[in-house]
């Protein structure tokens, strides 16, 4: 059973790197255009706070040493996305990123680890940022649902790229199956509501695949100004 553990833990890590690397693209374009354009922060600097909070859970529960280190990757990638932010955005992109930045990922982390871990013991630590951290994930988890009524009412794919939601698939369910084996229903539940909604996407992909529908839409985004954050769903969002 241990080696089993060990084995979907490690297929876990590798997915979720993918999906934590999945916006590279994105910065990259942001670089050589030395613009954020119209890409906003908020998912990333959410993303940050989401892994650190995982990290620190998986170094204060004895056996998830495979939770923090993905999630310890995450922390550091998406600081680079976020300093990315605070170096090319334009002043009012800057400041909305360093205001977001220092209170949820310096003001309510730095408060809510170090409440854990000076006023917090044993169990009662453990089950405190793991109640915060799947509620977190939860709220995260539910930003595909706009994507997935654009691409209904569009009847277009553009906004949701099929890797993404494949990835979002496959991370939610690895990690639904561990959290199976080693009883750990924090992780359980957030990461089985990532499998489900990976699921729906997948099926409104393959009705919504057809390029015709979405020519007219590719069209537009030509025309006009991309509006659209790149960031996967929590995938994002949703990493663990």
């Amino acid at each position: 059973m241990e080696n089993l553990v060990f084995i979907i833990g490690v297929i876990g890590n590798i997915i979720s790197i993918l999906m934590f690397l999945s916006p590279v693209g994105t910065f990259r374009r942001i670089v050589r255009n030395q613009s954020t354009e119209d890409f906003d922060s908020l998912p990333y600097i959410c993303t940050l706070l989401n892994s650190a909070l995982w990290t620190y859970y998986g170094l204060i529960k004895p056996g998830s040493y495979l939770v923090s280190t993905v999630n310890g990757f995450g922390v550091i990638v998406e600081i680079i996305y976020v300093a990315l932010f605070l170096l090319f955005a334009n002043p009012k992109m800057r400041k909305k990123t360093a205001i977001l930045a220092g209170v949820l990922n310096v003001g309510i982390l730095a408060t809510t680890l170090l409440y854990a871990q000076f006023l917090l013991h044993g169990e009662t630590r453990i089950n405190v940022i793991g109640f915060l951290s799947t509620c977190l994930n939860i709220v995260m988890y539910s930003s595909p649902l706009g994507v997935m009524k654009t691409v209904v009412t569009t009847k277009s794919v553009e906004y949701m790229p099929f890797l993404l939601s494949l990835f979002l698939f496959l991370n939610g369910g690895v990690w639904t199956f561990y959290a199976v084996l080693v009883a750990d229903w924090f992780l359980g539940v957030p990461n089985g509501m990532g499998w489900l909604l990976g699921a729906v996407q997948l099926v409104i992909y393959a009705i919504y695949r057809n390029p015709s529908s979405s020519k007219p839409i590719v069209e537009d985004l030509e025309q006009g100004s991309q509006t659209e954050s790149l960031l996967p769903p929590s995938s994002t969002s949703t990493l663990l």
